[in-house]
């Protein structure tokens, strides 16, 4: 059976997680408020009547942000459950 430190990892870890998700949301946002050709929005890839350069660029930022967010989320996350427990979280 894991330490009960271990245990306390997982629900810290997804409360962190969501955070995060939040967090590269908005930064998406307002990174695409300046560079989205004057859409507040970015193009719906469903949308047929947007440019298809237009919706790739928009996704591939997207993911570059929320993969970057959460490696950092995840990072602070284990290094602040190490520095409370001295133990890694995994």
């Amino acid at each position: 059976m894991p330490a009960p430190s271990k245990l306390m990892y997982k629900p810290m870890s997804l409360f962190v997680s969501v955070l995060g998700g939040i967090l590269a949301g908005q930064v998406f946002r307002q990174i695409w408020a300046r560079i989205g050709n004057d859409r507040d929005r970015p193009p719906e890839p469903k949308d047929l009547s947007a440019d298809v350069r237009e919706v790739l660029i928009a996704a591939a930022l997207q993911g570059a942000i929320f993969g970057l967010v959460k490696a950092a989320v995840d990072r602070a996350g284990a290094k602040s459950y190490r520095a409370l427990t001295h133990e890694n979280p995994t």
